[in-house]
Protein backbone atom coordinates (compact mmCIF):
# COMPACT_ATOMS: atom_id res chain seq x y z
CA UNK A 1 0.00 0.00 0.00
CA UNK A 2 1.23 3.52 -0.82
CA UNK A 3 2.99 4.95 2.23
CA UNK A 4 3.77 8.53 1.29
CA UNK A 5 2.55 9.50 4.75
CA UNK A 6 5.02 7.27 6.67
CA UNK A 7 2.07 5.72 8.43
CA UNK A 8 2.37 1.95 8.07
CA UNK A 9 4.37 -0.50 10.13
CA UNK A 10 3.10 -3.28 7.87
CA UNK A 11 0.97 -2.11 4.95
CA UNK A 12 0.99 -5.53 3.34
CA UNK A 13 -0.81 -7.20 6.21
CA UNK A 14 -4.28 -7.73 4.76
CA UNK A 15 -6.89 -9.85 6.51
CA UNK A 16 -10.23 -10.42 4.83
CA UNK A 17 -13.51 -10.19 6.67
CA UNK A 18 -14.88 -13.34 8.24
CA UNK A 19 -18.55 -12.43 7.94
CA UNK A 20 -21.13 -10.23 6.30
CA UNK A 21 -22.37 -7.29 8.30
CA UNK A 22 -22.83 -3.56 8.49
CA UNK A 23 -19.09 -2.95 7.91
CA UNK A 24 -18.97 -4.91 4.66
CA UNK A 25 -16.72 -3.20 2.12
CA UNK A 26 -14.99 -1.01 4.71
CA UNK A 27 -11.26 -1.15 5.44
CA UNK A 28 -9.56 -0.40 8.73
CA UNK A 29 -6.07 -0.14 10.17
CA UNK A 30 -4.89 -0.91 13.70
CA UNK A 31 -2.29 0.66 15.94
CA UNK A 32 0.78 -1.57 16.27
CA UNK A 33 -0.17 -2.65 19.80
CA UNK A 34 -2.97 -5.12 18.98
CA UNK A 35 -2.51 -8.88 18.79
CA UNK A 36 -2.79 -10.27 15.28
CA UNK A 37 -2.38 -14.02 14.90
CA UNK A 38 1.10 -14.91 13.64
CA UNK A 39 2.31 -11.30 13.80
CA UNK A 40 4.45 -9.53 16.39
CA UNK A 41 3.32 -6.07 17.43
CA UNK A 42 6.24 -3.72 17.97
CA UNK A 43 4.69 -1.01 20.20
CA UNK A 44 6.79 1.59 18.40
CA UNK A 45 10.13 0.26 19.67
CA UNK A 46 12.62 -2.11 17.97
CA UNK A 47 13.67 -3.69 21.27
CA UNK A 48 10.07 -4.52 22.12
CA UNK A 49 9.73 -6.14 18.72
CA UNK A 50 13.00 -8.08 19.24
CA UNK A 51 12.03 -9.44 22.65
CA UNK A 52 8.44 -10.51 21.92
CA UNK A 53 6.98 -13.24 19.76
CA UNK A 54 4.00 -13.47 17.43
CA UNK A 55 0.48 -13.52 18.82
CA UNK A 56 -1.40 -16.82 18.92
CA UNK A 57 -4.75 -15.17 18.22
CA UNK A 58 -6.28 -11.85 17.25
CA UNK A 59 -7.25 -9.20 19.75
CA UNK A 60 -10.93 -9.39 20.65
CA UNK A 61 -11.91 -6.17 18.85
CA UNK A 62 -10.17 -7.20 15.63
CA UNK A 63 -12.10 -10.47 15.44
CA UNK A 64 -15.33 -8.61 16.13
CA UNK A 65 -14.75 -6.08 13.34
CA UNK A 66 -13.76 -8.82 10.87
CA UNK A 67 -16.89 -10.76 11.82
CA UNK A 68 -19.03 -7.73 10.94
CA UNK A 69 -17.59 -7.44 7.45
CA UNK A 70 -14.60 -5.08 7.76
CA UNK A 71 -11.21 -5.87 6.22
CA UNK A 72 -7.93 -5.18 8.00
CA UNK A 73 -5.51 -3.22 5.82
CA UNK A 74 -2.34 -2.97 7.85
CA UNK A 75 -0.77 -1.98 11.13
CA UNK A 76 0.19 1.63 11.74
CA UNK A 77 2.66 3.63 13.78
CA UNK A 78 2.57 4.53 17.44
CA UNK A 79 4.77 6.43 19.84
CA UNK A 80 7.16 4.22 21.80
CA UNK A 81 5.18 2.06 24.21
CA UNK A 82 2.31 4.55 23.75
CA UNK A 83 3.96 7.00 26.19
CA UNK A 84 3.56 10.29 24.29
CA UNK A 85 1.00 12.61 22.71
CA UNK A 86 3.18 13.89 19.86
CA UNK A 87 3.47 11.13 17.26
CA UNK A 88 7.19 11.77 16.68
CA UNK A 89 8.89 8.37 16.88
CA UNK A 90 12.67 8.41 17.43
CA UNK A 91 13.15 5.11 15.56
CA UNK A 92 10.57 5.19 12.78
CA UNK A 93 10.01 8.88 12.12
CA UNK A 94 6.82 10.92 12.20
CA UNK A 95 3.67 10.15 10.21
CA UNK A 96 2.80 13.16 8.08
CA UNK A 97 -0.27 15.10 9.17
CA UNK A 98 -2.35 15.37 5.97
CA UNK A 99 -4.09 18.53 7.21
CA UNK A 100 -0.88 20.27 8.32
CA UNK A 101 2.32 18.64 7.01
CA UNK A 102 4.57 21.05 8.95
CA UNK A 103 2.90 20.09 12.22
CA UNK A 104 2.82 16.97 14.38
CA UNK A 105 0.04 14.40 13.89
CA UNK A 106 -0.38 13.79 17.62
CA UNK A 107 0.06 10.51 19.42
CA UNK A 108 0.31 7.91 20.49
CA UNK A 109 -2.25 6.70 17.93
CA UNK A 110 -0.49 8.80 15.29
CA UNK A 111 -0.66 6.25 12.51
CA UNK A 112 -4.30 5.51 13.20
CA UNK A 113 -5.23 9.18 12.80
CA UNK A 114 -3.10 9.81 9.71
CA UNK A 115 -4.38 6.68 7.93
CA UNK A 116 -7.94 7.97 8.30
CA UNK A 117 -7.18 11.62 7.55
CA UNK A 118 -5.26 10.64 4.40
CA UNK A 119 -8.13 8.44 3.19
CA UNK A 120 -6.06 5.25 3.25
CA UNK A 121 -8.73 3.43 5.28
CA UNK A 122 -12.33 4.08 6.24
CA UNK A 123 -11.67 3.88 9.96
CA UNK A 124 -8.92 2.96 12.37
CA UNK A 125 -8.50 1.49 15.81
CA UNK A 126 -6.18 2.93 18.42
CA UNK A 127 -5.77 3.09 22.16
CA UNK A 128 -6.43 6.03 24.45
CA UNK A 129 -4.94 6.18 27.94
CA UNK A 130 -4.14 9.85 28.38
CA UNK A 131 -5.55 11.28 25.16
CA UNK A 132 -3.96 9.10 22.50
CA UNK A 133 -7.04 8.89 20.26
CA UNK A 134 -8.53 12.28 21.07
CA UNK A 135 -5.41 14.42 20.52
CA UNK A 136 -4.32 13.02 17.12
CA UNK A 137 -7.94 13.16 15.95
CA UNK A 138 -8.00 16.85 16.85
CA UNK A 139 -4.69 17.62 15.15
CA UNK A 140 -5.56 15.69 11.99
CA UNK A 141 -9.11 17.01 11.64
CA UNK A 142 -11.11 13.79 12.02
CA UNK A 143 -13.70 12.30 14.39
CA UNK A 144 -12.34 10.31 17.31
CA UNK A 145 -13.93 8.45 20.21
CA UNK A 146 -12.66 7.28 23.59
CA UNK A 147 -15.25 4.99 25.25
CA UNK A 148 -16.13 4.55 28.88
CA UNK A 149 -13.30 2.72 30.61
CA UNK A 150 -13.90 -1.03 30.31
CA UNK A 151 -16.89 -0.60 27.96
CA UNK A 152 -14.78 -2.13 25.15
CA UNK A 153 -12.56 -5.14 25.72
CA UNK A 154 -8.79 -4.54 25.78
CA UNK A 155 -8.06 -8.26 25.51
CA UNK A 156 -5.08 -8.76 23.23
CA UNK A 157 -3.83 -5.17 23.54
CA UNK A 158 -0.40 -4.23 24.91
CA UNK A 159 -1.18 -2.35 28.15
CA UNK A 160 0.14 1.01 29.23
CA UNK A 161 -1.81 1.86 32.40
CA UNK A 162 -4.72 -0.60 32.71
CA UNK A 163 -6.99 1.47 34.94
CA UNK A 164 -6.95 4.18 32.25
CA UNK A 165 -6.44 2.18 29.02
CA UNK A 166 -9.26 2.17 26.46
CA UNK A 167 -9.68 1.01 22.88
CA UNK A 168 -10.83 3.93 20.74
CA UNK A 169 -11.66 4.51 17.09
CA UNK A 170 -11.46 7.21 14.42
CA UNK A 171 -13.22 8.00 11.16
CA UNK A 172 -14.09 10.81 8.80
CA UNK A 173 -17.79 10.69 9.71
CA UNK A 174 -19.79 10.56 12.96
CA UNK A 175 -22.15 8.05 11.38
CA UNK A 176 -19.34 5.52 11.09
CA UNK A 177 -18.20 6.20 14.63
CA UNK A 178 -21.67 5.25 15.83
CA UNK A 179 -21.82 2.15 13.64
CA UNK A 180 -18.53 0.91 15.08
CA UNK A 181 -19.70 1.70 18.59
CA UNK A 182 -22.83 -0.39 18.12
CA UNK A 183 -20.58 -3.32 17.22
CA UNK A 184 -17.96 -2.94 19.94
CA UNK A 185 -20.23 -1.93 22.85
CA UNK A 186 -22.88 -4.25 24.27
CA UNK A 187 -25.92 -3.52 26.39
CA UNK A 188 -26.34 0.21 25.85
CA UNK A 189 -29.20 2.20 24.37
CA UNK A 190 -28.52 4.95 21.86
CA UNK A 191 -31.83 6.65 22.52
CA UNK A 192 -32.30 9.91 24.40
CA UNK A 193 -31.23 13.53 24.46
CA UNK A 194 -28.89 15.55 26.61
CA UNK A 195 -30.96 18.25 28.31
CA UNK A 196 -28.17 19.78 30.39
CA UNK A 197 -25.29 21.10 28.30
CA UNK A 198 -22.32 22.50 30.19
CA UNK A 199 -19.26 24.50 29.24
CA UNK A 200 -16.49 23.85 31.75
CA UNK A 201 -14.84 27.14 32.69
CA UNK A 202 -11.30 25.92 33.33
CA UNK A 203 -10.61 24.11 30.03
CA UNK A 204 -11.60 27.10 27.93
CA UNK A 205 -9.06 29.26 29.77
CA UNK A 206 -6.27 27.08 28.35
CA UNK A 207 -6.86 28.14 24.73
CA UNK A 208 -5.54 31.04 22.71
CA UNK A 209 -8.34 33.55 22.12
CA UNK A 210 -8.41 33.07 18.35
CA UNK A 211 -8.77 29.29 18.66
CA UNK A 212 -11.37 29.59 21.39
CA UNK A 213 -13.37 31.96 19.21
CA UNK A 214 -13.39 29.46 16.32
CA UNK A 215 -14.86 26.72 18.52
CA UNK A 216 -17.42 28.99 20.16
CA UNK A 217 -18.47 30.32 16.74
CA UNK A 218 -19.13 26.73 15.67
CA UNK A 219 -21.28 26.11 18.74
CA UNK A 220 -23.15 29.33 18.01
CA UNK A 221 -23.74 28.41 14.36
CA UNK A 222 -25.20 25.06 15.44
CA UNK A 223 -27.54 26.73 17.91
CA UNK A 224 -25.88 25.09 20.91
CA UNK A 225 -24.26 28.01 22.67
CA UNK A 226 -27.55 29.47 23.89
CA UNK A 227 -28.44 26.15 25.53
CA UNK A 228 -25.27 25.92 27.58
CA UNK A 229 -24.50 26.69 31.20
CA UNK A 230 -20.98 27.64 32.35
CA UNK A 231 -19.75 25.52 35.26
CA UNK A 232 -16.61 25.31 37.34
CA UNK A 233 -15.32 21.77 37.79
CA UNK A 234 -12.09 22.07 39.80
CA UNK A 235 -11.61 23.27 43.37
CA UNK A 236 -8.88 25.82 42.67
CA UNK A 237 -10.22 27.09 39.34
CA UNK A 238 -7.59 25.24 37.31
CA UNK A 239 -6.87 21.67 36.30
CA UNK A 240 -3.20 21.41 37.28
CA UNK A 241 -4.01 19.28 40.34
CA UNK A 242 -6.15 16.93 38.27
CA UNK A 243 -3.48 16.62 35.62
CA UNK A 244 -0.75 16.00 38.18
CA UNK A 245 -2.79 13.24 39.82
CA UNK A 246 -3.44 11.61 36.46
CA UNK A 247 0.23 11.78 35.52
CA UNK A 248 1.35 10.19 38.80
CA UNK A 249 -1.27 7.43 38.84
CA UNK A 250 -0.59 6.63 35.21
CA UNK A 251 3.16 6.61 35.86
CA UNK A 252 2.77 4.15 38.74
CA UNK A 253 0.87 1.74 36.54
CA UNK A 254 3.22 2.18 33.58
CA UNK A 255 6.25 1.26 35.66
CA UNK A 256 4.37 -1.67 37.19
CA UNK A 257 3.58 -2.95 33.69
CA UNK A 258 6.91 -2.32 31.96
CA UNK A 259 9.55 -1.63 34.60
CA UNK A 260 10.85 -5.20 34.81
CA UNK A 261 11.18 -5.45 31.03
CA UNK A 262 12.99 -2.09 30.85
CA UNK A 263 15.43 -3.06 33.61
CA UNK A 264 16.13 -6.42 31.98
CA UNK A 265 16.38 -5.41 28.31
CA UNK A 266 17.62 -1.82 28.66
CA UNK A 267 15.78 -0.75 25.49
CA UNK A 268 16.87 2.16 23.35
CA UNK A 269 14.29 4.94 23.74
CA UNK A 270 14.08 8.42 22.32
CA UNK A 271 15.23 10.94 24.93
CA UNK A 272 11.78 12.24 25.87
CA UNK A 273 10.37 8.72 26.28
CA UNK A 274 13.43 7.62 28.26
CA UNK A 275 13.02 10.59 30.60
CA UNK A 276 9.37 9.69 31.24
CA UNK A 277 10.17 6.09 32.08
CA UNK A 278 13.00 7.21 34.35
CA UNK A 279 10.61 9.55 36.15
CA UNK A 280 7.98 6.80 36.44
CA UNK A 281 10.55 4.51 38.06
CA UNK A 282 10.89 6.96 40.99
CA UNK A 283 7.19 6.95 41.93
CA UNK A 284 5.93 5.24 45.08
CA UNK A 285 2.36 4.11 45.62
CA UNK A 286 2.66 4.77 49.33
CA UNK A 287 3.35 8.45 48.63
CA UNK A 288 0.43 8.83 46.20
CA UNK A 289 -2.52 8.46 48.58
CA UNK A 290 -3.82 11.96 47.86
CA UNK A 291 -3.78 11.30 44.10
CA UNK A 292 -5.84 8.14 44.51
CA UNK A 293 -8.29 10.07 46.67
CA UNK A 294 -8.54 12.86 44.12
CA UNK A 295 -9.39 10.39 41.37
CA UNK A 296 -12.30 9.07 43.41
CA UNK A 297 -13.44 12.64 44.04
CA UNK A 298 -13.31 13.45 40.32
CA UNK A 299 -15.29 10.32 39.44
CA UNK A 300 -18.02 11.17 41.94
CA UNK A 301 -18.13 14.86 41.03
CA UNK A 302 -18.37 14.24 37.29
CA UNK A 303 -20.99 11.54 37.74
CA UNK A 304 -23.15 13.83 39.85
CA UNK A 305 -22.69 16.74 37.46
CA UNK A 306 -23.60 14.85 34.32
CA UNK A 307 -26.25 12.50 35.68
CA UNK A 308 -28.30 10.76 32.98
CA UNK A 309 -28.84 13.71 30.67
CA UNK A 310 -25.79 15.98 30.98
CA UNK A 311 -22.95 16.58 28.55
CA UNK A 312 -19.80 18.64 29.08
CA UNK A 313 -18.25 20.58 26.18
CA UNK A 314 -14.52 21.31 26.22
CA UNK A 315 -11.78 21.95 23.67
CA UNK A 316 -10.02 18.69 22.82
CA UNK A 317 -6.58 20.30 22.72
CA UNK A 318 -5.24 23.76 23.64
CA UNK A 319 -5.17 24.71 19.96
CA UNK A 320 -3.98 23.62 16.54
CA UNK A 321 -1.25 20.99 16.23
CA UNK A 322 2.19 22.25 17.31
CA UNK A 323 4.94 22.60 14.72
CA UNK A 324 7.25 19.64 14.15
CA UNK A 325 10.33 19.35 16.36
CA UNK A 326 9.07 21.79 19.00
CA UNK A 327 11.26 21.27 22.06
CA UNK A 328 12.14 22.77 25.41
CA UNK A 329 9.95 24.84 27.68
CA UNK A 330 7.42 25.69 24.98
CA UNK A 331 6.81 22.00 24.27
CA UNK A 332 6.47 21.16 27.96
CA UNK A 333 3.98 23.95 28.55
CA UNK A 334 1.84 22.84 25.63
CA UNK A 335 1.95 19.21 26.79
CA UNK A 336 0.92 20.29 30.29
CA UNK A 337 -2.11 22.16 28.93
CA UNK A 338 -3.02 19.18 26.75
CA UNK A 339 -2.94 16.84 29.72
CA UNK A 340 -5.15 19.20 31.73
CA UNK A 341 -7.79 18.78 29.04
CA UNK A 342 -7.47 15.06 28.43
CA UNK A 343 -7.29 14.09 32.12
CA UNK A 344 -10.94 15.03 32.73
CA UNK A 345 -12.38 11.99 30.96
CA UNK A 346 -9.28 9.98 31.84
CA UNK A 347 -9.58 10.32 35.61
CA UNK A 348 -13.34 9.79 35.60
CA UNK A 349 -13.32 6.97 33.03
CA UNK A 350 -15.86 8.78 30.83
CA UNK A 351 -16.71 8.57 27.12
CA UNK A 352 -15.52 11.49 24.99
CA UNK A 353 -16.00 12.28 21.32
CA UNK A 354 -13.91 14.86 19.49
CA UNK A 355 -15.24 16.42 16.29
CA UNK A 356 -13.30 18.48 13.74
CA UNK A 357 -13.81 22.24 13.48
CA UNK A 358 -12.03 24.48 10.99
CA UNK A 359 -9.85 26.92 12.89
CA UNK A 360 -7.63 29.84 12.02
CA UNK A 361 -5.97 29.60 8.58
CA UNK A 362 -7.98 26.47 7.83
CA UNK A 363 -6.13 24.30 10.35
CA UNK A 364 -8.19 21.78 12.33
CA UNK A 365 -9.30 22.15 15.91
CA UNK A 366 -11.04 19.51 18.00
CA UNK A 367 -14.20 20.15 19.97
CA UNK A 368 -15.10 17.54 22.59
CA UNK A 369 -18.28 16.30 24.24
CA UNK A 370 -18.09 14.22 27.42
CA UNK A 371 -20.99 12.19 28.82
CA UNK A 372 -21.42 10.06 31.92
CA UNK A 373 -20.25 6.47 32.15
CA UNK A 374 -21.93 3.96 29.85
CA UNK A 375 -23.70 6.60 27.80
CA UNK A 376 -21.37 5.98 24.86
CA UNK A 377 -23.96 5.07 22.25
CA UNK A 378 -26.32 7.80 23.37
CA UNK A 379 -23.48 10.32 22.98
CA UNK A 380 -22.46 8.99 19.57
CA UNK A 381 -26.08 9.04 18.39
CA UNK A 382 -26.68 12.54 19.73
CA UNK A 383 -23.65 13.81 17.84
CA UNK A 384 -25.44 13.09 14.57
CA UNK A 385 -27.79 15.96 15.40
CA UNK A 386 -24.79 18.26 15.93
CA UNK A 387 -22.69 17.25 12.94
CA UNK A 388 -25.20 17.67 10.15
Amino acid sequence: MNDQWNVFVNGRLNIESTGNGELKGLAFAVKDVFDIQGYTSGAGNPDWLRTHGPAVQNAYVIDLLLKHGAELKGTVQTDELMYSLNGENFHYGTPINPKAPDRIPGGSSSGSAVAVAAGLVDFSIGTDTGGSVRIPSSYCGIYGFRPTHRAVSTKGVIPLAPSFDTVGWMSRSPQLLLKIGQILIDGQSKEGQFKNIYLAKEPWKLMLEKDKTALLDFLSSEGIINKTKMVKISEHNNLTEWSSAFRILQGLEIWSEHGSWIQKEKPDFGSDIADRFQWASTLKKSKSISQFALREHVKLFMSNLLGEDGVLIIPTAPGIAPLLNMRGEEAEQYRAKTMQLSCIAGLAGLPQITIPVVGVNGLPLGLSFIANQYQDLKLLSWMLTICK
